[in-house]
């Protein structure tokens, strides 16, 4: 009698914000610790994945990073066609080929040269920004990038126009960091000057305004303090921005989760201090000036890469807990981590900060925490982390829960999810 034939196991995930898109999460790595982007059929060369996936009418773009396989489809396309179709190249050429990727792929966490961040940026501008930005008669096109900044030019009635930096510092400015986390600055090149009632104008014969990185804003006067000789900066101002709660952070920045850095400028940015918080999955940094006065800027682009690395783990522990059978859960946060091939000092750590990344998305999502599946030890619940980024979500305990019964409501939903899925 022959053995049965497993399937490999993917699901798919669609995206709110773009539904011509949709990722397909395999329970292992494509690729082992790989990852790759085709921007078309031209582009798939030696990728034998790539050609496969090019081959089925309707798909226009495909990403792979780790277990995730994104596809861009065309607009006259259906899903329900694709997705059968998608899910069975992705399987035959897992199955017979060593490198479905071929010679395109890259190791995760290696960031991406500033053509291909080019590339992947007005592709972000053209699905999802600018065809709303048209129905106003307007379009933002990139212009250059250079180490990471991009250079952006507003065009139509966009030019000139009053609202146009909030239109890119807005839903803009965050479609473009959350798809290519190695951009480190957005310069609005535009002449705000030559479009129609401009807002923006230079005095007569006047000095053109020096660009300036449109992530600039205000940090409130309270939020930075100076204590002999050492900047201070307030849990409840930075917490939010790296993604937790106050408790959390003052606990990360203890374990050394969270790390800080401070650099002093030289030359013309002399007096002038740049202070980075760096947590496993996000990046924050502030420009202070002399007088004292600070504001947000850019991350530099090496603190970008280790979060991106973050962001990584996440997805492959997301595909990795989707792929388990119900009866292989619970499980431990060590145990997660020595399937997941992490054994270095630290790596529980890293587990963590990735799990507590897939509780944002499960909350965004209205789905059960996934992270609900992954326990201290057998028997016990989950760690304090759990409790607490659960109530920083909004979805903490109800009114008569405590945290134990909490986590055994969340580990259910999560739990049955799996057992659906067979």
């Amino acid at each position: 009698m022959s053995e049965p034939v497993v399937l490999l196991r993917i699901r798919a995930e669609s995206s709110p914000a773009d539904p011509h898109s949709l990722r397909f999460v395999v329970e292992r790595d494509v690729q082992a610790g790989a990852g790759a982007t085709f921007s078309g059929a031209a582009a798939a060369q030696s990728a034998p994945l790539a050609l496969s996936l090019f081959a089925i009418p309707g798909v226009e773009k495909v990403d792979v990073a780790g277990a995730v396989v994104t596809v861009v489809k065309t607009a006259d396309s259906d899903w329900s066609v694709l997705k059968p179709q998608i899910a069975q190249a992705i399987r035959d050429s897992m199955a017979r080929f060593s490198a479905p990727l071929g010679n395109a792929a890259k190791a995760l966490g290696v960031a991406r040269t500033d053509a291909e961040i080019r590339t992947a940026v007005q592709e972000v501008l053209d699905r999802q920004a600018n065809p709303a930005i048209a129905s106003h008669g307007g379009h933002v096109s990139v212009t250059d990038v250079r180490d990471g900044v991009v250079s952006m030019l507003m065009s139509g009635g966009c030019q000139g126009c009053a609202s146009s930096a909030a239109t890119l510092r807005g839903g803009v400015e965050n479609m473009i960091r959350a798809a290519v986390p190695e951009v480190r600055e957005i310069i609005d090149v535009t002449d705000h000057a030559a479009g129609a009632a401009p807002f923006y104008s230079a005095p007569p014969d006047g000095p053109a305004a020096a660009k300036r990185p449109l992530l600039y804003r205000p940090v409130p006067p309270d939020a930075i303090a100076l204590e002999e000789g050492q900047f201070l900066i307030s849990p409840d101002y930075l917490a939010p921005r790296l993604g937790m709660d106050a408790q959390s952070l003052r606990a990360a920045l203890q374990s050394g989760e969270v790390v800080s850095q401070s650099e002093s400028g030289t030359g013309a940015d002399a007096g002038k201090t740049r202070l980075i918080m760096r947590s496993r999955q996000r990046v924050w940094a502030a420009e202070i000036a002399a007088d004292g006065t600070a504001h947000e800027i850019p991350a530099p682009r090496a603190a970008i890469k280790a979060a991106a690395a973050g962001n990584a783990l996440r997805d492959r522990i997301r595909a990795h807990l989707t792929g388990l059978f119900a009866k292989d859960v619970p499980l431990t946060y060590g145990q997660l981590a020595r399937d997941l091939g992490l054994f270095m000092p630290g790596s529980i750590a890293k587990v963590t900060q990735a799990l507590e990344a897939t509780m944002v998305e499960d909350a965004e999502a209205g789905a059960p925490f996934l992270a609900a599946l992954v326990v201290s030890k057998i028997g016990d619940g989950a760690a304090r982390g759990f409790h607490q980024q659960a109530c920083a979500l909004g979805r903490g305990p109800a009114d008569g829960e405590n945290d134990s019964t909490y986590h055994r409501r969340e580990f259910r939903c999560a739990s049955t999810l799996l057992a659906i899925k067979r």
